[in-house]
């Protein structure tokens, strides 16, 4: 991965996907945002209200707008209308992953590297399933966690293989808080930017 940090143009595949009925409206709105230029963080289908169909997604950038909800819930909202994968009424809620955000994807890890997270392995790692503590080193294989509550005899740093993750979600720190804001002002100002440059590349009406 040449520059984790930004994958504005690849299709980065999620490490942690969903199950059942979820996975199914997963497998029908990815391809509708995708081209559209965001990606699909999560999927869950709760009870909230009767039924809510929460879709959780970002631009490629990181950055989420309350517009860029709205452009979403208007693109797949038909296509869910006519694919039809859930067989009673429900509420469409579409947001942002947030600050404390799931992980889903390798350059997540790479992006929010030295910050603490929980996490949840689907099998036995250094004898734990469980794991929280501040992320010190990602590569293309897995990630280490200095635990910042390590248990007697336990090693202070454990390496997490991608292959084991079940489930990752930051923990909100003012680190964290300060660091998610400066991010995404640096990314709508770029964005920003970009825009600008390709009007002046525009031809001139006349």
């Amino acid at each position: 991965m040449s520059d984790p940090t930004t994958a504005e143009n690849e299709i980065e595949p999620r490490l942690i996907t969903e199950t059942g009925l979820d996975q199914r409206i997963a497998d029908i709105i990815e391809p509708v945002l995708t081209p559209m230029g965001y990606r699909l963080v999560r999927v869950r289908m709760s009870g909230q209200n009767g039924m809510t169909l929460q879709i959780m997604a970002e631009r490629n950038d990181g950055t989420m707008t309350v517009e860029d909800c709205e452009a979403i819930s208007m693109a797949i909202s038909p296509v869910l209308d006519v694919e039809d994968p859930v067989d009673k009424a429900y509420h469409l809620e579409v947001s942002s992953p947030g600050i404390d955000r799931p992980m889903v994807r390798k350059s997540d890890f790479f992006r929010w590297q030295g910050h603490l997270l929980k996490c949840e392995t689907s099998v036995l790692v250094e004898g734990r399933k469980r794991f929280r503590g501040k992320i010190v080193s990602v590569d293309a294989d897995g990630f280490q966690i200095e635990r910042d509550q390590p248990a007697y005899g336990e090693e202070a740093t454990v390496t997490i293989p991608f292959t084991t993750l079940a489930e990752a979600r930051l923990i909100l720190t003012d680190d964290l808080i300060r660091d998610a804001l400066t991010a995404d002002k640096k990314a709508k100002a770029a964005r920003a930017a970009n825009e600008n440059f390709e009007d002046e590349d525009s031809p001139i009406d006349e």
